[in-house]
């Protein structure tokens, strides 16, 4: 198997040197490569109403859609990060997103449900190698004390692209059509590749990079070698629990992703001029949600509480926020349906932050990338049964919305009540057989909000 781990020894003193370090140039691509994920994503929720029209899909087949991508990228996420390791980032991240930048313009070449179907699968493969290139080029290229920083700015990215994505696609589509929206929005990748593939090399060989900046890069403490392989964490409560939080919750923020758009459209009659408003401020609202949820189970610690306990209330605090969205088809106004959806969206990112916390709470570092990645394949396979659910339902019970609504605001208080019953004091898991070697590494880390 190819390995990136042995550095040779090369004479880097005469090297140029980079102002304010050359790795925070690399930390940039990542963001806008995590930007374009999230628009390539989103670009078909945003045109959901006017696809529906001019393709004439039914809810069913929309659901389809959109379960292949849910499909794809789960299957995706299970070898990306073996891929990620097998030909190295700068070429594994390369064919990721061309894959996925081919796809999302392929759909402008789509003429029924089928078409999209195919479309949206190649996009959640190439997709789903984003987050384990992205977090693999942060070990290449940042200390051990920098990582959290430069995985929350390229994660940043996901808020930005869900939200430029109604900003700027539907005046693409209203002023040159909706196959053009697709095809600029997937060239945008292919321009990002243009420069990843010229400046990307690894540190000890990248010309940029001085002597300095590569010992930073090197500083201690490094990391331990190996991980435990997910085979190894998954037959404990512990790995479940995480497992079974993120297939209740992460279906519903599919759901958000992916059918708001529609729910405005039937529910109010907003169309794609007016959709990107509302749209907006539910991202925004998320933003601040994530934020809230970590702080407050900090803010409760610092006042002396367990972690137990201040893990469970922040997530308790946030479900029970997110309560009433199950009224969001019942009300007149649009903008009280944009608030509660807001609201749940935000509280969604707040509970998701808590829950992914829990992982380093129960489990040793080794582990929490494979435990990790189980809870991603859980999440995605939530959101594939519910967009299949979501169409079936929709087209039986004539749009109405209400029974999907019901669900999703009570989806995570279930969820909490099954994370207390499976692990009630948080205790930390024994894991009786460690990693071997680098290469037994298990499933790649996600940062919160994927």
């Amino acid at each position: 198997m190819h390995s990136e781990s042995a550095e040779p020894k090369i004479d880097n003193s005469n090297r140029k040197p980079s102002r304010l370090g050359f790795r925070w140039w690399i930390c940039a691509l990542l963001f806008f490569a995590t930007t374009v994920n999230y628009v390539d994503r989103a670009v078909l929720g945003v045109l959901a109403p006017t696809l529906r029209t001019e393709i004439g899909w039914s809810d069913t087949e929309y659901g389809d859609i959109n379960a292949a991508f849910t499909l794809a990228y789960g299957i995706g996420f299970l070898f990306a990060g073996w891929l990620m390791d097998r030909l190295g980032t700068r070429l594994g991240y390369a064919i990721s997103l061309i894959v996925w930048s081919l796809a999302t313009a392929a759909h402008a070449l789509a003429t029924s449900a089928f078409g999209f179907g195919i479309a949206r699968f190649a996009l959640g493969l190439g997709e789903s190698g984003n987050f384990p290139a992205a977090i693999k080029t942060v070990a290449e290229w940042f200390p051990q004390k920098e990582r959290a920083l430069a995985t929350g700015i390229f994660n940043a990215g996901s808020n930005v692209g869900a939200i430029a994505a109604p900003a700027v696609v539907p005046f693409i589509a209203i002023t040159w059509g909706w196959q053009v929206a697709f095809i600029i929005t997937g060239v945008a990748g292919l321009i990002w590749v243009a420069f990843w593939l010229p400046l990307y090399r690894r540190p000890s060989k990248h010309p940029w990079v001085s002597a300095a900046e590569l010992e930073h890069i090197r500083s201690p403490p490094p990391d331990p070698p190996g991980k435990i392989p997910w085979i190894h964490v998954l037959p404990h409560r512990q790995t479940w629990a995480f497992a079974v939080g993120k297939f209740l919750t992460d279906s519903i923020w599919w759901f958000y992703l992916f059918w708001f758009p529609l729910f405005m459209n039937d529910q109010f009659g907003v169309d794609i001029k007016t959709i990107g408003l509302p749209m907006i401020t539910v991202y925004l609202l998320a933003d601040v949600g994530s934020v809230a949820g970590g702080w407050l189970s900090s803010a409760l610690l610092g006042r002396g509480w367990s972690t137990n306990a201040a893990r469970k209330t922040a997530m308790l605090v946030c479900a029970i926020c997110i309560v009433p969205v199950s009224m969001a088809p019942l009300v007149a106004d649009k903008w009280v349906a944009v608030l509660l959806v807001g609201v749940a969206a935000a509280s969604h990112q707040g509970f998701s932050a808590n829950l992914f916390t829990l992982t380093s709470d129960m489990f040793p570092r080794k582990a929490v990338g494979s435990v990790v990645g189980i809870g991603g394949f859980a999440g995605a396979m939530g959101g594939l049964l519910l967009n299949l659910f979501a169409g079936r339902y929709l087209d039986q019970f004539g749009r109405d919305y209400s029974g999907i609504f019901m669900a999703a605001g009570s989806a995570y208080l279930i969820a909490l009540l099954i994370i207390h019953i499976l692990v009630p004091r948080l205790q930390p898991a024994v894991i009786a057989k460690a990693a071997k070697g680098p290469h037994e590494t298990g499933i790649q880390v996600l940062p919160p909000g994927d």
